[in-house]
């Protein structure tokens, strides 16, 4: 029998999913949560072997609390349930030690066999998360900015305009805009908020 915890801060969304579960002869539903933390608590309570977890959630999120299950309890599977799923929401989730990935659009037939596999130790993609994941294999130097991207970043991050930029590290502003988009496209963020969050995330900047 495959225990399983869901996550998630909607209780209807937990609802739902309780009630996919069942009628399923091979899972059960242990215990639900509404937030990061109390997940963490309750799949180490329950003796877990798979936890749906929701990404976006008030106080600690999925991410978080998937690395926290990787370092506390690595015998846990952890598969992603969400509705996001830009590059900057999967790679992160799937470097915090997910085991799968999956939209809620998913239909019930395939949540199951996403469930029975997690347990399996085998990995599960949505296809636009599998796609993600190799446009960042197959773009060169993905995900690793070079010191003048870093240096963009961090004047970006001080709160200086592209002329700003330019001016300080001598180069056009024209420059500044080819470095940004280069930064964006490999920290997959669309906008310079953003990629200053990322940043930092991925503790690139001080």
């Amino acid at each position: 029998m495959i225990r399983l915890v869901v996550v998630d801060d909607h209780p209807i969304v937990r609802g739902g999913l309780r009630d996919t579960f069942a009628d399923t002869e091979d899972i059960v539903v242990v215990g639900e949560a509404g937030d990061g933390a109390e997940g963490i608590d309750l799949a180490q309570r329950s003796a877990a072997d798979v936890v749906l977890m929701d990404l976006q959630m008030p106080g600690m999120d999925g991410v978080a609390a998937t690395a926290a299950l990787r370092d506390q309890a690595p015998s846990v599977r952890v598969l992603i349930l969400t509705t996001f799923d830009s590059e900057s929401d999967v790679l992160p989730a799937i470097e915090a030690g997910a085991i799968g990935y999956l939209l809620k659009d998913a239909v019930p037939d395939e949540l199951m066999r996403a469930v029975r596999a997690a347990a399996r130790g085998e990995s599960v993609l949505a296809p636009s998360v599998t796609q993600h994941l190799m446009g960042q294999v197959r773009r060169p130097g993905a995900g690793t900015l070079t010191d003048r991207e870093k240096e963009v970043l961090q004047l970006i991050a001080n709160g200086s305009s592209n002329r700003d930029a330019a001016t300080a590290l001598f180069i056009g502003e024209a420059s500044i805009k080819t470095h940004l988009q280069h930064i964006y496209d490999k920290l997959g963020v669309r906008d310079r908020a953003s990629a200053v969050a990322e940043g930092y995330r991925r503790r690139l900047l001080t």
